[in-house]
C-alpha cells in the first residue's frame, strides 16, 4: 500500500490529490478529534450480548486461540483465508456470543461459584493430573500454557465455564430418550445385508469406432466449459527460513562433535534388560527372602508365595532411564543376566531385583550423524540471521521494492514461477517443482493482485514474502488445442452410455425373473458376492455405491450404480436382510443411548441459548468482526 501511493504521489496530478486528502484528514483531527475519525468502522465492539460487551481484543484473543489449536492438529498454520472457508470465524462468533447470553443469564440468576469450589474441580481435572495420580502443578502450568492462557484468566473462565455447567444441566435435566428411539436406531445402524453383484467394464462396452469431425465439434461445443484454460498467474516469492539460510552456514567439525557428545546417550540405543523386582515392607522380610534363594529356592517360587503374579513383578525389557526408582535402576543395571540382588533400599519399599535377558544397546559413531548434526546446528544459528532479514526485507518492500529487487540487493535467491493456477499446477498439467512442499503461496496470490504490497506469509519457522507479477486471464479453447482431451472424453462417454444401456436391460430382465449367474454368463463377467456387511462398511473390492445402493432396495430387488473405477458400472441384487435382536442390556446398546442423550441435551440448550439471546438483545458489528477475521483485506 506505502509503495503504491508513493509511486500515485509521484507526478504533478497525483502530488494534487494527495495533498487534498491530507488537508481532509488534518481538518478532520481538529475538529473530531483523533478517535472520532474512526466512529463506525473502527469501533471496539464486536458484539454485544444483553449488558455484555465482547470486545475487538477479547474475541481476537479468542480466535487467534482457536485457529493455534486448530493449526497444531493439522500441523501447519491455518489463514485467515482457509478460516473462513470453513466457517470457523462464524462458529466461533457464535460460541463466543452463546458464552455471553450464558454468563448473562448466570448473573441475572445470582449464581456464583467460590474460589475453593472453582479450584477443587481444577485439582480434579485428569488433565493436570501427574504420574502419581495427584495434581500436578507443573503440569497444570504447561498445559494451560500451551493454550494460551495465563493462571489467572484460566481460573476466571473455568469459574464461568462452572455456571454456564449450572444453567445447561438445569435445562437438560431428566431429558432421556425413549426406547422406541433407541431401538429404531439400533436396528438402523445394525441392520445388515448380503448382495451379489457383477461390474462391467469397458470390455463389455464392446469396441467404439473414432468419432467423426462434426460428432467431435458437436461434442465439443457441447462441453467447451470442461476444457475452458484456467487463469494463469505469474508469481515471484523469497523464503527466508532457518532451514534455507542454514544451507549457507558452515559448521566445523568441533562444534559438530560438541553436539555429538551432549546427545550421545540419546542418538544411540541405550541397553535393555529384562527386569523383576519383588517390594518387602522392611529389610528383614527382603533378607531372609534373598538367603532363601541363595538356598536354592526360585525367585518366582517366592513371588507366587507372596500372591504376586508376573505383572506384578515383571517391569519388562526397559532401558535405565524407563525404571521410576533411582536404586533399583542402578541394581538392575549392575548384575548379570540370571542374577538376583541384595536387599535394595526403594522409594516404595526394600526390593529384590532379578535380571532375566540383556540386550546390548547401539551407539553411532560420529561420521553416521555428522550431516544431520551439522544441519541442525547451521538451522539454529540461522534463526538470529532470519530476524535481521526480515527487518531489512521490510525496510526494502517499504521503499518501493518488489521482491525479486528486493531478493537481490539482499543477496537472497528469489523464486519466480511464469505461470501457475489455482491448483498450483503449469500450463503442462505437471506441478509447480519450485514451490516448496507445504508453502501456501499459490492460494494467496490468487486472492492479491498485480501491484499489492503483500503481507509475509509465516513459514517453517520464517517468512516468505511474494508478488504477483502478471495475470493470464481464463478463456475458451479452440478444439485444435485440446481435441485429444476432447477425443478422450467422448469415448468415456461413449462407453459409460453403452454400460448404463447393458445394465438397464440386464436389470430388466431380472426383474423379470431372470438370474444373475445366467446374465453374467452372457455379459463374460463373474458374479461377485458380499455378505452381512452394514450401512458403514468398507468392504474390499465393493464400491461404497453398491453398499449405499443395497440400502435403498428391498430384498430380492435388483439395482445397478456407479463403479469405483472409471468406466465400471454395477448390476447387483440384494439376497438377504438381517436385522439383529435389540439386546437393551448390551454395552453397545448402553453407548448409543449415551449417545443420543449428549445429542439431545447439546440440541436442548442450543434452543435454550438461542431464545436467550433473543430475549436479552443481541446485536453484532459486522465491521469489526471482518477486521478481526481478516474479511476486510
Amino acid at each position: 500500500m506505502l509503495r503504491g501511493m508513493r509511486k500515485a504521489s509521484s507526478n504533478w496530478l497525483g502530488k494534487t490529490i494527495m495533498a487534498v486528502v491530507m488537508g481532509v484528514l488534518i481538518i478532520s483531527f481538529g475538529v473530531w478529534g483523533i478517535a472520532d475519525i474512526f466512529r463506525g468502522f473502527g469501533q471496539s465492539t464486536v458484539a454485544t450480548v444483553g449488558h455484555t460487551e465482547i470486545s475487538i481484543n477479547e474475541f481476537r484473543q479468542v480466535y487467534t486461540d482457536k485457529l493455534q489449536q486448530i493449526g497444531r492438529q493439522f500441523g501447519r498454520p491455518l489463514t485467515a483465508d482457509q478460516a473462513r472457508a470453513f466457517g470457523i470465524d462464524r462458529q466461533v462468533l457464535q460460541q463466543t456470543i452463546a458464552e455471553a447470553a450464558l454468563d448473562e443469564e448466570a448473573r441475572r440468576l445470582g449464581l456464583g461459584q467460590s474460589d475453593a469450589e472453582t479450584m477443587r474441580v481444577i485439582f480434579n481435572d485428569p488433565n493436570f493430573k501427574g504420574v502419581n495420580g495427584n495434581f500436578d502443578p507443573q503440569r497444570f502450568q504447561a498445559v494451560i500454557r500451551q493454550f494460551g492462557f495465563t493462571e489467572q484468566r484460566y481460573i476466571a473462565d473455568q469459574r464461568k465455564v462452572s455456571l454456564r455447567r449450572q444453567i445447561a444441566g438445569t435445562i437438560s435435566a431428566g431429558l432421556e430418550p425413549s426406547k422406541s428411539m433407541i431401538e429404531a436406531l439400533s436396528r438402523f445402524q445394525n441392520e445388515q445385508r448380503a448382495v451379489e453383484y457383477v461390474k462391467l467394464d469397458a470390455a463389455q462396452a464392446g469396441t467404439i469406432d473414432p468419432p467423426s469431425p462434426e460428432a467431435l465439434a458437436a461434442y465439443f461445443d457441447d462441453h467447451k466449459a470442461q476444457f475452458r484454460a484456467p487463469e494463469y498467474r505469474k508469481i515471484a516469492f523469497v523464503a527466508i527460513t532457518p532451514e534455507e539460510i542454514g544451507k549457507w552456514t558452515d559448521v566445523s567439525d568441533d562444534d559438530a562433535k560438541k553436539l555429538f557428545e551432549q546427545r550421545r546417550d540419546r542418538l544411540g540405543t541405550p541397553d535393555k534388560r529384562e527386569v523383576s523386582q519383588m517390594v518387602f515392607p522392611n529389610a528383614d522380610e527382603a533378607a531372609a527372602a534373598r538367603s532363601r534363594i541363595a538356598s536354592g529356592s526360585s525367585f518366582d517360587d517366592l513371588a507366587k508365595e507372596r500372591g504376586l503374579g508376573a505383572a506384578d513383578v515383571n517391569l519388562g525389557m526397559v532401558a535405565k532411564s524407563e525404571i521410576i526408582d533411582p536404586a533399583v535402576a542402578d541394581a538392575a543395571f549392575s548384575l548379570n543376566s540370571g542374577e538376583v540382588s541384595q536387599p535394595v533400599q526403594g522409594k516404595f519399599g526394600v526390593a529384590l531385583v532379578k535380571i532375566g535377558k540383556i540386550e546390548a544397546g547401539a551407539q553411532p559413531t560420529y561420521e553416521s550423524v555428522a550431516a544431520n548434526l551439522k544441519k541442525e546446528v547451521a538451522i539454529e544459528r540461522s534463526r538470529a540471521k532470519v530476524a535481521e532479514l526480515r527487518d531489512k526485507m521490510e525496510d526494502e518492500r517499504g521503499g518501493g521494492a518488489g521482491v525479486t529487487e528486493a531478493a537481490q540487493k539482499l543477496g537472497l535467491a528469489a523464486v519466480t514461477v511464469d505461470g501457475v493456477d489455482r491448483s498450483g499446477r503449469l500450463a503442462n498439467g505437471q506441478p509447480a517443482a519450485n514451490i516448496p512442499l507445504g508453502l501456501d503461496v499459490v492460494s494467496q496470490a490468487f486472492n492479491s493482485d498485480v501491484g499489492v504490497d503483500n503481507d509475509p506469509i509465516s513459514f517453517k519457522g520464517g517468512y516468505v514474502w511474494y508478488d504477483v507479477l502478471g495475470i493470464t486471464p481464463s478463456r475458451e479453447r479452440n478444439l485444435d488445442e485440446v481435441k485429444d482431451q476432447v477425443e478422450a472424453r467422448w469415448h468415456d462417454d461413449q462407453i459409460m452410455s453403452r454400460l448404463r444401456t447393458k445394465s438397464t436391460e440386464m436389470v430388466q430382465k431380472l426383474d423379470q425373473g431372470g438370474k444373475l449367474a445366467d446374465e453374467a454368463a452372457t455379459a463374460g463377467v463373474k458374479v461377485e458376492t458380499a455378505a452381512a456387511f452394514k450401512r458403514d462398511a468398507s468392504l474390499p473390492g465393493v464400491p461404497a455405491g453398491v453398499i449405499a445402493a443395497a440400502f435403498r432396495t428391498a430384498k430380492d430387488g435388483v439395482g445397478q450404480t456407479a463403479g469405483a473405477a472409471n468406466n465400471e458400472w454395477i448390476v447387483f441384487r440384494v439376497t438377504d436382510i438381517t436385522v439383529p435382536p435389540v439386546d437393551v442390556t448390551s454395552d453397545d446398546i448402553k453407548k448409543l443411548k449415551e449417545s443420543v442423550q449428549r445429542s439431545l441435551t447439546d440440541e436442548q440448550v442450543a434452543q435454550y441459548v438461542t431464545k436467550l439471546e433473543s430475549d436479552i438483545g443481541t446485536t453484532i458489528n459486522q465491521a469489526a468482526f471482518a477486521q478481526v477475521t481478516g474479511a476486510n483485506n
